[in-house]
């Protein structure tokens, strides 16, 4: 994630692995996040981590809302407003995703899509050191397939200007492009207005690749 004097590094592993990569990373500019977390802060809710354990491991982030949990868990606007809420009582920084299929693509509901998935799932009143935003077109994912840069931009400067109906800071929320993101075409999607870093999906499972898309930065 892009920041004034260079960028932001964030990796977000598996929960099983968090300790080990926060005992890697510990002292380094890298920050830790977690791919998930449960919206209440306690209870008998086996097999989920909540907030205030992903803190405790040293995570400062936590995506929350992504594509794969809206489709595989029937997670709703509703309960990603809840996890992003439960995010930042703890301390953490909610990276919540938005996206469209590839059928609302079709019918041209792209923008509506998105608009809605950030009213419905982004905490009101929070800033620019409280929230990331991630569009990821789930049609994109893991596909190899990306949207024009013409499309990408239309789309973040629509989710800048939703986004100013829930803080008073839009401006200085950064909003993230997640979508078959890769070293040979992350130097163009960051140069796109309004994408102010990337989400890496199946592309940072290889240190080379990796680097090289930080590079592009």
């Amino acid at each position: 994630m892009a920041t004034a004097s260079a960028f932001e590094m964030v990796v977000c592993p598996p929960a099983p692995y968090l300790a080990i990569v926060a005992a890697v990373i510990g002292g380094s500019p890298v920050a830790l996040g977690g791919q998930d977390c449960h919206a209440e802060a306690g209870g008998a809710h086996t097999g989920d981590v909540s907030a205030a354990m992903l803190r405790d491991v040293g995570c400062g982030y936590v995506i929350v809302g992504h594509s794969e949990r809206r489709a595989d868990h029937g997670e709703t606007d509703g309960v990603v407003l809840a996890k992003a809420e439960a995010a930042r009582g703890a301390g953490l920084v909610p990276i919540v995703c938005v996206g469209e299929t590839e059928a609302q693509r079709d019918a041209g509901q792209t923008l509506d899509v998105v608009a809605g998935q950030i009213l419905g799932s982004v905490p009101a009143g929070l800033d620019g050191s409280t929230l990331v935003v991630a569009y990821e077109p789930v049609w994109a994912i893991g596909t190899g397939r990306t949207p024009t840069v013409d499309d990408v931009a239309a789309v973040h400067a629509h989710i800048r200007r939703t986004l100013a109906e829930r803080t008073a800071d839009a401006a200085g929320v950064r909003i993230l492009y997640g979508g078959s993101v890769k070293a040979s075409n992350a130097s163009e999607l960051l140069a796109v207005p309004n994408v102010n870093g990337a989400l890496v999906g199946g592309a940072s499972l290889k240190a080379a690749d990796f680097l090289a898309i930080a590079r592009s930065v």
